[in-house]
């Protein structure tokens, strides 16, 4: 009888809400075209990188999750898991992982959706966990910007759009627990939140201005089905307790120990782990406790760099730690290091090419001043821990020009769905 109730009165809630803002239901024409930018962005995935560096279909692909109308919204599978189970005594903080949703397009290509939950200028609480933190939609735009200046490609197509929230989530979605959490504030603003922190914190929700709210979206990968992905835990995991410290934080020659496990004794899947502690440490990133890769490229594959929203938050800390795979196996791939000799360059400052590319998002200024230049600063310290490790070591066993990096860095080859 409770739950009868309970649906009765979500229903009556929508109703009066969509009465109170006029509300009408459209419905967007359907039609599935192989030309889709989502379709041949999934085509060109390549054992080189989620896409290749002269391929059009990546600002295409962009331009659509832009403008597109969605035809549906939903909670992702793993909010859908933590629905129900909602224990309110653990919420300790307000957690972005809360607040993400799947919204689908008139193309039938879909993207995750975070929306807004801290102004640019804010920075993150110094005494917040990394694993309590917000997630922050610009992050994610920034950090598929820079992971794509720095020629890793392993970020998928990521764009910051204003979402009316009424017409592009609340109108289209089917799901009756996410109308059941959206409402009118007294200053007549559309929010909702995740049903969990709605029970017990309403403090945390999301709103509209009065409709429009700010959001990343980021391209879905193809289908598990099409292309299997590992999930493995990242070696140099930190603890996700308040107290605590895990074997890396206290043995300067973990490193060694990794190295002799499979399969960092045996390919290149150490220097990708480095590749991506470099990524996290120049973006902030703590929260990397795992890394996915697709089965078919095999153990020399590339780790996708996935769910980067807790990147960005404090311009003025570096997080030394999070280089401790460069620091304490002191190995580094060509590539990545001429392309950080690069962009350290006056000519080719990284704080400049980000600022220029970013210019490109809606959403811009994506990054506050001080973040940005943040980035010279952090580079500044990779660089100077690789010519410490070079002086130590020697750079012949430093600097690794593995036979996989001198093959043709963008043939197109090997690809994903072939």
């Amino acid at each position: 009888m409770k739950e009868k109730a309970e649906r009765k009165s979500t229903v009556r809630r929508h109703k009066i809400y969509k009465e109170q803002f006029n509300l009408t239901s459209w419905d967007p024409p359907l039609q599935l075209r192989p030309e889709a930018s989502w379709v041949q962005f999934h085509l060109g995935i390549n054992s080189h990188g989620l896409y290749s560096r002269s391929s059009p279909v990546v600002s295409k692909l962009l331009h659509d999750m832009r403008h597109f109308p969605t035809i549906s919204a939903d909670y992702s599978q793993d909010e859908k898991a933590l629905l129900g189970a909602c224990d309110c005594s653990q919420i300790v903080k307000p957690s972005g992982v809360h607040l993400k949703l799947v919204l689908r397009f008139s193309d039938f290509g879909k993207a995750m959706f975070k929306p807004m939950r801290q102004q640019r200028e804010e920075e993150t609480p110094e005494n917040f966990f990394y694993f309590i933190d917000f997630q922050r939609h610009n992050a994610e735009v920034a950090a598929f910007h820079l992971d794509r200046i720095l020629d890793f490609r392993r970020v998928p197509p990521t764009v910051g759009r204003l979402v009316n929230v009424t017409k592009e989530i609340l109108e289209v979605t089917k799901n009756e627990i996410l109308q059941s959490v959206f409402f009118v504030s007294p200053a007549n603003n559309v929010c909702f939140f995740a049903k969990c922190p709605y029970m017990c914190k309403t403090e945390y929700a999301v709103c509209g201005n009065p409709h429009l709210l700010e959001g990343s979206l980021s391209a879905f990968l193809p289908s598990l089905n099409l292309a299997p992905r590992l999930s493995v835990p990242n070696p140099w995991i930190r603890s996700y307790s308040l107290s605590g410290k895990e074997e890396w934080e206290l043995n300067p020659l973990y490193c060694d120990t990794v190295k002799q496990i499979y399969p960092y004794n045996s390919s290149n899947r150490l220097l990708g782990i480095i590749d991506m502690a470099i990524f996290d440490f120049l973006i902030g990133n703590m929260d990397r406790h795992h890394y996915e890769m697709f089965t078919k490229f095999g153990d020399d594959g590339y780790l996708i760099h996935l769910d980067n929203a807790r990147g960005f938050g404090r311009h003025s800390q570096d997080e030394i730690s999070i280089l401790a795979p460069l620091s304490q196996c002191c190995m580094i791939k060509q590539k990545t290091l001429l392309h950080l000799q690069l962009l350290a360059q006056a000519d080719y400052r990284l704080s400049d090419v980000m600022r220029e590319s970013l210019l490109e998002d809606q959403l811009a200024p994506v990054l506050t001043e001080p973040h940005l230049l943040a980035l010279d600063r952090r580079l500044q310290i990779i660089l100077k821990t690789v010519e410490d490790c070079i002086e130590a070591h020697g750079e012949q066993r430093v600097v690794a020009d593995s036979p996989a990096q001198r093959s043709a860095p963008d043939s197109g080859q090997a690809n994903l769905t072939s």
